[in-house]
């Protein structure tokens, strides 16, 4: 596999999880538990850093090591929760994109700019 993609990567998932009869334990519900759990494991990283430590996390080989499992493991448990559900999660991304960008349009220059959140 010389590209990775995210079809790939999601078949490589189901496969490994058939192939330990991982399957019955697959649900939305588990599936969004792991899922923060392991969200929550990527900000223990974080957690006491300053933001200019936060900054330069990936520079130190072993936190950026955990940092990379970490983003690897919330990845995998959002593209199972997707399969499991029937979610293209590249569709979806690119829908909230369009409504983000519908909802926050890019301000005129007199105007400040102001925080928003991402929901």
């Amino acid at each position: 596999m010389t590209e990775l993609d995210v079809r790939t990567l999601r078949q490589r998932l189901v496969a490994f999880a058939a192939a330990r009869d991982w399957e019955q334990y697959h649900t939305p519900k588990n599936l969004a538990a792991a899922l923060s759990v392991e969200a929550a494991e990527l900000l223990e990283i974080f957690q006491w850093l300053t933001p200019e430590q936060s900054a330069r996390v990936m520079e130190d080989p072993g936190t950026a090591h955990r940092v990379a499992d970490e983003v690897a493991d919330v990845l995998a448990y959002l593209l199972q929760f997707c399969e499991v559900l029937g979610i293209d999660v590249l569709a979806a991304l690119a829908a909230k994109i369009d409504r983000n960008e519908g909802r926050f349009p890019v301000p005129e220059p007199a105007d400040r700019p102001t925080r928003h959140s991402s929901e």
